[in-house]
């Protein structure tokens, strides 16, 4: 192993950059659906010696170095990026003879603009870099602090943080719920970083002793909670609830004329299955996002359909797009929102999207892009509008749902305090226009995570998949696969999971970054005086 470590310090050129690419795209397979995550061992350790081949080089003065410890991080974050998010130009191909040419933008263009946060990330790193097990904890709050970074600059795109690597199972994902992504990402930069000291020795037994100690807390954390009696729970009575996942294809729901309707009637032929023997009878009927084709209420007789199908007590939770008349001489805004309607076919509550998506439901500096013949992939006038806050979801028994649409549910940071009346999270997306490719797993995992953080069940509908029933352990209840057509009927009785409070949990973020620059600056100045 020392013979490799050498080697790699030493390339250079074009081989060093390949390399770094490599490692960046070989830790993708860490992720879902492939979760492998001794990926994540291999890039890391080839990640640190390739750090330490930059350090240990003459250089021609600090910005020659700062310059070549930013540029492995950016080949490394590229490699990861393009290997991790390739598939996000699937959904420029829904629409092929308009947005096929975005395609490079898509799956390059946007890796290399991610990239930049991992090179400021080793950039950081390198400037406490040194001969031990502090380069380790150097690059782990390095890391930790970028990725925190990466959620919030420019609206916030936290997609596939290093942390969701490595909790690909439930015991391993109950980290989350005291720590928080951002810190489990810390503290697996330092773990898996590990295995290039056994190469180069200095430091060693303390490193590896102390990464060996943070993998057995995780595990003793995950399994200590996924035993722990659990607080009483927030159903009572119990609430049965139905997730319809219809398979519309992305292209029928863009289309005008009759085939919307016959979209609507599919989702209510669904929604009127009987259930399976023994099997309650659905409280709660749950629609993925933009399910209905139409603006409902400019289209007459949608509700009182809605009502036909729908029983005594019965609640559709649809998602749908909302439209507000625009003042005189303008056009109306549009929402990507979820309504709940009762079964006389009444709108009881309703609440909007708050985080939207950059190019796909609205264009930054739209005028700007227009001009350039550049339009937004959702076809709407001016693109969807912004709500102004999370609004729960209230039902008529005085339950309350959280309700996160799409990719809301990658953003940790932004639960508010009203998660903590909430009764379960309720995530909708359509992820059709990815086809079946790693996105929808990925989102998926990105869901079950914010689960275990906030402790409460997840209920999850997904146009195409995945959708499913999941408790606040992160553990899958009842699921249907990509693609598989159908409903699932599960049952809301599960005991609330007690979890830190989004408060405490990026106090203890903070403490581990602090700790973890403290070991880096520590070694750091051993290593000045050890030299001088």
């Amino acid at each position: 192993m020392d013979r490799l470590a050498n080697r790699v310090m030493l390339l250079w050129g074009v081989r060093r950059a390949g390399l770094a690419i490599l490692a960046g795209a070989l830790g993708a397979l860490a992720l879902p659906p492939f979760s492998f995550v001794a990926a994540l061992f291999v890039s890391f350790t080839l990640l640190v010696w390739l750090m330490d081949g930059t350090a240990s080089a003459p250089q021609s003065g600090r910005l020659a170095r700062w310059r070549s410890t930013f540029l492995i991080g950016w080949l490394f974050g590229f490699g990861y990026f393009v290997a991790g998010l390739w598939w996000l130009g699937n959904a420029l191909l829904v629409e092929a003879d308009e947005f096929a040419w975005a395609l490079p933008l898509a799956i390059f263009g946007l890796p290399a603009f991610l990239a930049l946060y991992y090179g400021l990330a080793t950039w950081l790193a390198g400037l406490l870099w040194s001969d031990g097990f502090g380069r380790l904890a150097a690059l782990a709050a390095s890391f930790g602090l970028i990725e925190w970074l990466r959620g919030l600059l420019f609206t916030g795109f936290p997609w596939n943080a290093i942390g969701y690597g490595v909790m690909p199972i439930p015991i391993m994902m109950q980290s989350a719920a005291a720590i928080g992504i951002f810190g489990v990402t810390t503290l697996a930069v330092f773990v898996l970083s590990a295995p290039a000291l056994i190469a180069t020795r200095k430091g060693a037994p303390v490193g590896l002793t102390l990464a060996l100690l943070m993998v057995a807390a995780h595990f003793g954390y995950g399994a200590y909670r996924l035993h722990e009696q659990a607080a009483p729970g927030r159903f009572d009575p119990p609430l049965a609830i139905r997730i319809v996942q219809p398979v519309i294809d992305q292209a029928r729901k863009m289309d005008n004329g009759e085939d919307r309707l016959a979209v609507f009637e599919e989702h209510l032929a669904l929604t009127a299955l009987p259930p399976k023997p023994g099997v309650r009878r659905p409280d709660v009927i749950v629609w993925p996002e933009t399910s209905v084709p139409f603006i409902l209420t400019e289209t007459p007789g949608a509700l009182a359909r809605i009502a036909d199908v729908l029983q005594d007590g019965q609640i559709l939770i649809a998602g749908v797009v909302r439209m507000e008349a625009g003042a005189a001489g303008q056009e109306p805004r549009y929402y990507n929102s979820i309504y709940a309607i009762d079964s006389q076919g009444q709108i009881i509550a309703a609440t909007d999207k708050v985080h939207l998506t950059p190019f796909g439901e609205y264009l930054p500096f739209e005028r700007f892009w227009n001009r350039l013949g550049i339009s937004n992939i959702v076809d709407m006038p001016g693109g969807f509008t912004a709500g102004a806050r999370h609004a729960l979801i209230t039902l008529p028994s005085g339950q309350s749902f959280y309700p996160l649409i799409c990719y809301e549910a990658i953003f940790p940071n932004e639960l508010t305090s009203d998660v903590s009346r909430a009764a379960a999270l309720l995530n909708i997306t359509n992820d059709a226009w990815f086809g079946r490719t790693p996105g929808p797993y990925q989102h998926f995992q990105q869901a079950r995570i914010r689960a275990v953080e906030t402790g409460l069940p997840l209920i999850r509908g997904a146009n195409s998949g995945i959708s499913a029933s999941v408790d606040g352990y992160g553990q899958i209840k009842e699921g249907l696969d990509f693609d598989q057509k159908g409903v699932i009927d599960s049952t809301l009785s599960g005991a609330f999971v007690p979890s830190w409070d989004i408060y405490t949990r990026e106090t203890h973020f903070w403490l581990l970054i602090i700790m973890m620059f403290l070991i880096a600056g520590i070694s750091r100045m051993g290593l000045k005086m050890r030299l001088n």
